[in-house]
């Protein structure tokens, strides 16, 4: 008890101190930026102490996070405050802790989704050295790894208690509702079923509509099924079920095609779970699919070519403008950055331009025949709208399959484990986390956000709670043939 109460002592002593700094020095000579300080030590002890707590305060913040760009013009690099950091210096904290100690789990490193995320950064790592712009590159890369290792790896030492995942989700979608209602309010000011306006209220906190849109999509899965879970605290249930409220009806108000349509297809997906469909089935289905659409892709393009609605404040009409690659300027625009995608890949299939150089290299690639009002040479109108043809454009045909290996191996554990759990409250768990990566997986073949924390570090932690369910499973069942 006297050491209790000696390091209470301590506190209050410091505290005390830093007021009477605070008041008589950095206040006096406005040096109010000082007052960062306390803030910084707090992270760094959570740091070491309770790292757990330093991911779930990322997650919270996440959404809330700002573009460096966006606070201070001037600097010539960005990166999103507080978050990204604070995750750099997870990063630190973990190479120290790996050279000292090197305890991270064998099982996990050797699952093949490991290898695979593995396969995928050294590759990136490789094209990055021979690449176009290789500073541009190193930092793409740097910012991956960042995000894997603080969500991934450590994501997988969260997980060992289960409730951290739930914390995780209800942080996360905390921190979503004051950019949601940042929004709204913005909006209401235009008329919130203004389809111009969606696009640019959640602006600085998501750069346009479809991130934000993507983001909605991806938590609403799981928000819905932990209302489901009778085993789950009254108190996050009912916190889900408000959220998910809030959720729905910003993705409505959004108006962001993309995500309509990725969660309409992750949805599509729910009966093969609930038959237990085999994945190799699906993927053999949707091989099938892939062939019917490049055999008979002219009739599509020609059916396709003859709708002329454009995007519009009415729902319905917002809706059947998906399709319109004719007169739409955001399809067309889609078109275009795909189509310069493809011809730098001709260019360069290998090794690509190399990783974070699309949106620098990509200008003189572009058609006139798809060019549109918001098309752009100044190297400032973003990436490839497609996280498999960007990959392909940036780091050769094998970067793109080191993608999709990657998200056929994640889809496959995902399945693997709904099959396997008898537990009712697992398979709602796994419904959730693999319904919201579909989701994203969908998106990614019209935008791509992996590269930016609002995406990265949900997406990155739901894969590895895939992963360490696999594992758990795996396990017990080698447990029961052991007492066999």
């Amino acid at each position: 008890m006297p050491a209790a109460r000696r390091k209470i002592q301590v506190f209050y002593l410091v505290s005390a101190l830093f007021l009477v700094l605070d008041l008589f020095f950095i206040v006096a000579k406005g040096w109010l930026w000082l007052n960062l300080f306390p803030m910084v030590f707090a992270f760094v002890l959570l740091a070491f102490f309770r790292p757990d707590y330093l991911l779930l305060l990322v997650a919270f913040f996440t959404p809330l996070s700002l573009p460096l760009k966006e606070l201070f013009p001037g600097f010539s690099f960005d990166m999103s405050l507080p978050t990204e950091p604070i995750i750099v210096g997870v990063l630190l904290l973990f190479v120290l802790k790996l050279a000292q100690k090197r305890d991270l789990p064998g099982s996990f490193l050797k699952h093949p989704v490991s290898l695979a995320l593995a396969v995928y950064l050294i590759w990136m790592f490789l094209t990055s050295l021979t690449g176009t712009m290789v500073v541009v590159s190193l930092k793409y890369w740097l910012s991956k790894i960042w995000f894997i290792v603080a969500f991934y790896l450590l994501g997988q030492e969260l997980l060992r208690d289960k409730n951290n995942f739930y914390r995780f989700v209800l942080l996360y979608c905390s921190g979503f509702l004051p950019v949601i209602a940042y929004a709204w309010w913005r909006q209401s000011a235009y008329g919130f079923f203004d389809s111009h306006a969606a696009n640019f209220v959640m602006n600085p906190f998501f750069k346009d509509h479809t991130s934000y849109g993507a983001m909605l999509v991806f938590f609403i899965p799981v928000l819905y099924v932990m209302t489901r879970m009778s085993d789950l605290k009254r108190s996050w249930r009912v916190v889900a079920g408000l959220q998910l409220v809030f959720f729905l009806v910003a993705l409505i108000l959004s108006y962001t095609r993309a995500a309509w349509l990725s969660f309409f297809v992750a949805l599509g997906v729910l009966p093969l779970l609930w038959f237990k469909v085999k994945f190799r089935s699906i993927l053999i289905g949707g091989a099938f699919a892939l062939i019917v659409f490049f055999v008979f892709q002219d009739a599509f393009v020609e059916r396709l070519a003859t709708n002329k609605q454009q995007s519009s404040s009415k729902l319905a009409g917002h809706v059947e403008s998906i399709s319109n690659i004719s007169t739409d300027a955001s399809n067309v625009e889609r078109l275009n950055r795909w189509s310069s995608a493809i011809a730098m890949f001709k260019e360069k299939p290998v090794f690509g331009w190399g990783p974070g150089t699309y949106m620098f290299q990509y200008a003189p690639f572009q058609r006139t025949d798809l060019r549109t009002i918001i098309s752009t040479n100044s190297g400032d109108g973003g990436n490839a709208h497609s996280e498999y043809l960007g990959a392909m454009a940036e780091s050769g045909l094998p970067g793109m399959l080191t993608v999709v290996l990657l998200v056929l191996l994640v889809l496959n554990t995902g399945f693997r484990v709904y099959g396997n759990s008898l537990d009712k409250e697992r398979r709602l768990m796994v419904i959730g986390v693999l319904i919201a990566l579909i989701s994203y997986f969908v998106h990614g073949f019209l935008n791509n956000f992996l590269d930016t924390d609002k995406a990265a570090v949900p997406v990155w932690f739901f894969v590895a709670v895939l992963v360490v369910l696999d594992l758990k499973q795996h396990h017990a069942k080698n447990r029961i043939e052991e007492e066999k």
